[in-house]
């Protein structure tokens, strides 16, 4: 017989990326007990989980939260399957990776879409959207990136939404990498939907996202979905009439996890949470530029999650050593996604504080020492 032993958990590297990243124990221990996806405690937790998130989203009426499966690109495809009748058309205004993923997406389930870019290193511009929006009478729903992760430039959503209302149509907004981390009203942006993750600024692990959404939009998003799995309508009303049942198997222990991320969320308070953010990537940013490294965006268009870095240009360089070589000395990083620049990426969200961010530098510095001698060509 096999003495069960409490399980001490071990982190051999710190993850500074834009999620998964890097939880706290008490996390990670509430998840060594087993649930039943039937039991009322188990559906009483998912319940408590989607009238927290609408909480967390807004003091305002008339909004209800969805869980659904899989990855924060499972809800974005959740969203856009069942927001958009097969009358509808959609703008989606894209600066980066995932504004372009959401056109991807769009296309492959057959929705009629106009995909425009504003490149990479730019902000969605509103008086474009203007723009578009009167020429294109057709369009009928907005979706665009809150926090794009490619660069880390946050895009001006409640500029954006202004101009989506102004015309009545149905506003999407992906704030995968913010909610959570940086305040948002979703009544305040005027947003019908508002998609993010378990495992990215709430400090939950990866296995659902969620939408917030408009209740009275959702409503009348029934008969849309062109997916089974992915019809978020269904599932809301299948929550809703069941007390916080999923259609199909829920990723339990990832459920009771976020539950115990939020409560920590709630402790440490969101703007707390965002000024201790905040605090890392300023931190970073200055020891980073003293080490010799320039940051791709410009301060202003910078958010707390995720920066960008120019690659040094010494012809000794290469990401992959030096990966390795922070990995080494416990950080692990993200390689660069955009195609205008040769960068690498440093998130700083999760259970992550400015000491950790002093001693990645001194991991930097080790690990590139030429990063000095090279200031003048990164």
């Amino acid at each position: 017989m096999v003495e069960n032993q409490m399980i001490q958990p071990v982190n051999p590297y710190l993850l500074l990326t834009p999620g998964p990243l890097s939880t706290t124990a008490t996390v990670k221990e509430v998840m060594l007990r087993d649930w039943c996806t039937w039991d009322r405690d188990y559906n009483n937790i998912v319940q408590q989980i989607r009238a927290e998130l609408v909480a967390l989203a807004t003091p305002a009426t008339g909004y209800t939260a969805v869980l659904m499966q899989g990855s924060g690109t499972f809800s974005v495809e959740a969203t856009l399957t069942s927001a958009i009748p097969a009358t509808g058309k959609l703008l989606v205004l894209a600066n980066g990776a995932y504004g372009d993923r959401m056109g991807e997406i769009a296309r492959r389930i057959g929705l009629a879409v106009r995909i425009e870019s504003f490149g990479e290193i730019s902000p969605v511009d509103p008086d474009r959207v203007r723009r578009i929006l009167t020429e294109d009478p057709d369009i009928s729903h907005v979706a665009v990136v809150h926090c794009e992760t490619t660069t880390g430039m946050l895009n001006p959503v409640a500029a954006i939404g202004a101009v989506v209302k102004d015309f009545d149509k149905t506003y999407i907004v992906d704030a995968m990498s913010s909610f959570g981390g940086i305040a948002i009203d979703i009544n305040a942006l005027r947003a019908d939907f508002l998609i993010s993750s378990a495992n990215k600024c709430i400090q939950g692990v990866p296995g659902f996202g969620f939408v917030v959404a408009r209740t009275k939009v959702l409503k009348g998003c029934e008969g849309n979905a062109r997916s089974l799995s992915l019809d978020l309508y269904d599932q809301w009303r299948t929550m809703e009439e069941g007390g916080g049942k999923w259609r199909f198997t829920s990723p339990t222990h990832v459920v009771r996890a976020f539950a115990q991320a939020l409560e920590e969320l709630q402790q440490e308070g969101l703007d707390n949470r965002c000024k201790r953010y905040l605090a890392n990537q300023r931190y970073l940013v200055e020891g980073m530029r003293k080490l010799g490294f320039a940051t791709l965006l410009p301060d202003l268009l910078q958010s707390p999650i995720i920066t960008s870095f120019h690659s040094p240009a010494a012809a000794d360089y290469s990401f992959n050593a030096f990966y390795q070589a922070l990995k080494q000395h416990g950080f692990v990083i993200y390689p660069g996604k955009v195609t205008v620049a040769d960068t690498f990426r440093i998130g700083n969200i999760g259970d992550v504080y400015p000491g950790d961010i002093d001693q990645l530098l001194v991991a930097v510095e080790n690990s590139y020492p030429l990063a000095r001698r090279n200031s003048g060509h990164v």
